[in-house]
């Protein structure tokens, strides 16, 4: 497969998650009556990963995160020559998902993108009100264990076809756990986009969304190396 057509699938893939994660937030998580709330969220979310591992697994490998292409990069899986421009294109369809979702969400009267569009944040900005410190340990522990369950699964060890499931299952797991604390990240890029569309305080903040999620990747890639020493073939 061409590094292009990987590259293309990235953004696609990536695009889709944050327009079908963010656009559950924005559009449908508090619509009157029929609200899906943190549930319904974290389960848009780990849907959109679990359609397109099924989409684009077989292309780019569905990394559509760049903590995810730094994990794999970490543990060995992926190769140092594509991992800047898989960063490159995942914060492009990241942004570009975001575009879409403002459009969609300027169509209704009285919309306010400032008032947060799915940004990630912490202290006042946090939906639960949790401190920096809270936010960063969630972040980095949250992306260790996400990448984790990605090594694991697509470990050639494990059972195979069934890693798209374990991954989506576990994106939904660490949003139910991080969506009161942070606004669940985990994505440098899924932060990026919603938080240019935001604006302020969400910019301010979009350090934390990039350094914790890279520790953790970078953890968790480290770990499972250890994991792999002295593996039989």
């Amino acid at each position: 497969m061409t590094l292009t057509k990987k590259l293309s699938a990235e953004f696609i893939g990536t695009f889709w998650l944050v327009l079908g994660g963010c656009g559950s937030a924005v559009l449908a998580a508090t619509f009157p009556g029929t609200g899906i709330g943190f549930l319904g969220v974290a389960l848009a979310f780990g849907l959109t990963l679990l359609t397109m591992a099924y989409a684009i697994g077989h292309i780019s490998g569905c990394h559509i995160n760049p903590a995810v292409s730094i994990g794999l990069w970490s543990g060995g899986r992926f190769s140092t020559a594509e991992l800047i421009p898989y960063i490159i294109v995942q914060v492009a369809g990241g942004l570009a998902g975001a575009a879409v979702l403002y459009v969609i969400a300027s169509g209704q009267a009285g919309f306010d993108v400032t008032a947060g569009f799915a940004s990630n944040g912490y202290g006042v900005h946090s939906p639960g009100g949790y401190s920096l410190t809270a936010a960063l340990v969630t972040e980095i522990v949250m992306t260790f264990m996400f990448i984790i369950i990605i090594l694991g699964a697509t470990d050639k060890r494990a059972p195979q076809g069934f890693a798209p499931i374990a991954i989506g299952l576990g994106l939904v797991l660490v949003h139910l756990i991080s969506i009161p604390v942070t606004n669940a990240s985990v994505n440098p890029a899924r932060s990026t986009g919603v938080a240019i569309f935001q604006g302020s305080w969400a910019i301010s903040q979009l350090w934390l969304f990039w350094l914790a999620p890279i520790v953790g990747a970078i953890l968790a890639g480290v770990v499972y190396r250890w994991f792999e020493t002295g593996k039989k073939a």
